[in-house]
């Protein structure tokens, strides 16, 4: 097997930002098939910008973007969606005036990810099919986002901050529910979140981003054990 057929995604000495603007400088990652890693970060490091990299949003400046084997250099939006990219924005874009049903089936393809399974890990979809997305809690339009995404069924699921402006009980649940998925899906996951503590709970591995730059990639445990270095990282306690 090849290195690059070893990687669910990676990024090659990628340089990319919006238009002239460089955000992201030489980075490099690269994640194994079925592997999950969390993505943390003061705002406004890259961390966003990353993903939009990864989704085509964004103005290579220099490097490569690689879908297992595949380069994604130059492949427009649509077309990374249907190779294999999920997506869930940090906001959250669900179709307000349709309702879940119909949000769920506006991307669907066929594959593992159907109805049932996703009801099974979001049951309250299942309770709220005909509401409209604007009828929907916080909490039930990002796990409707979330939905969305699988319904897709991608390789690869790409969640900016799925946690951001939620009460703390929802926040728990929410966590709850990605790290089943992390452990029961065949999916590689890279999760960019601003709260450490769900980050780290997450997932195995963390990277943690300053500057358009990675600062620390490793284990989530060497963070989670040692709340200086972390907070010296991130600029923050938690």
């Amino acid at each position: 097997m090849s290195d690059a057929a070893a990687s669910a995604i990676e990024l090659r000495n990628v340089s990319s930002g919006y238009g002239e603007t460089v955000v992201l400088e030489n980075l490099n990652l690269k994640i194994a098939p079925g592997e999950s890693i969390s993505v943390i970060g003061r705002n406004g490091v890259g961390k966003t910008t990353l993903l939009a990299t990864v989704m085509g949003h964004t103005t290579l400046h220099k490097g490569e973007v690689m879908l297992g084997d595949k380069s994604l250099n130059g492949v427009p939006i649509y077309r990374r969606s249907a190779a294999g990219l999920g997506f869930v924005p940090q906001e959250r874009e669900i179709f307000p005036s349709l309702t879940v049903r119909e949000n769920l089936d506006v991307g669907a393809r066929p594959g593992p990810w159907d109805d049932e399974r996703v009801f099974e890990l979001f049951p309250n979809l299942k309770e709220r099919l005909g509401n409209k997305g604007n009828q929907l809690s916080g909490g039930e339009q990002q796990m409707l986002s979330i939905a969305r995404a699988l319904r897709t069924n991608p390789s690869v699921l790409l969640m900016d901050e799925p946690t951001e402006g939620l009460a703390p009980v929802i926040v728990e649940a929410l966590t709850a529910v990605l790290v089943r998925l992390r452990s029961e899906s065949k999916l590689s996951i890279i999760l960019v979140e601003q709260n450490s503590r769900v980050a780290l709970e997450f997932s195995d591995r963390t990277v943690v981003m300053d500057k358009g730059r990675i600062v620390f990639d490793g284990a989530s445990k060497t963070l989670r054990d040692d709340p200086e270095r972390l907070a010296q990282l991130i600029g923050v306690s938690e």
